[in-house]
């Protein structure tokens, strides 16, 4: 099997990559307190899932496309929350320092309503069709954006390596013609 990547990941924000709802369990101003850690004005903490760091940095190497797809009506105080999260540098890189989320973040499309606009905005601005797209988000009524040609792959708690490889599986599958053909060189 190969390792071929789709051409954009798009992930959503609550209960994907952070353990709470942007919109109602943090309240301004957040501050960034460490490496994938920011609080808010009442000391809640606001951090990636342990397995995120590493995952975004995968996708970043291999040169794909990385999305923010959120429909919380917090859309301000999320991209405030993505520019304070730092992120470490990859396992065993001792040289670089921390950098901040949005750094890693291609694309984000963060505002209320249905996720079919938020991709439809993303193949607008990429010019990628949506075959190449795959979306990982912990609400199931967010798999509507498969009736556009996008991979969707439910999180049940948490972004983590597991999840990861399982949308990753689960795109190859649905694009296996596309696959081998990028792995012969016939593509």
């Amino acid at each position: 099997m190969t390792s071929r990547l789709p051409k954009l990941v798009a992930f959503d924000l609550d209960y994907t990559l952070w353990d709470l709802w942007i919109d109602t369990h943090a309240t301004p101003p957040l501050k960034c307190v460490g490496v994938n850690s920011v609080v808010d004005k009442h000391g809640q903490q606001i951090e990636f899932y342990p397995d995120v760091p590493e995952i975004l940095h995968r996708l970043r190497a291999a040169g794909v496309i990385i999305a923010a797809c959120s429909r919380t009506s917090a859309a301000q105080l999320a991209r405030q929350a993505l520019s304070l999260l730092l992120i470490p540098p990859k396992v065993g890189d001792k040289e670089s320092e921390p950098k901040p989320s949005t750094e890693y973040f291609d694309q984000l499309e963060i505002y209320p309503g249905s996720k079919i606009p938020h991709f439809k905005k993303l193949h607008e601005k990429t010019g990628l069709p949506y075959s190449e797209m795959l979306f990982f988000d912990d609400e199931r009524r967010n798999n509507e954006v498969e009736s556009l040609g996008v991979t969707f792959c439910l999180v049940r708690k948490g972004m983590d390596d597991r999840t990861f490889e399982h949308g990753l599986a689960e795109w190859r599958k649905r694009h296996a013609k596309e696959v081998l053909e990028d792995a012969d060189g016939t593509a």
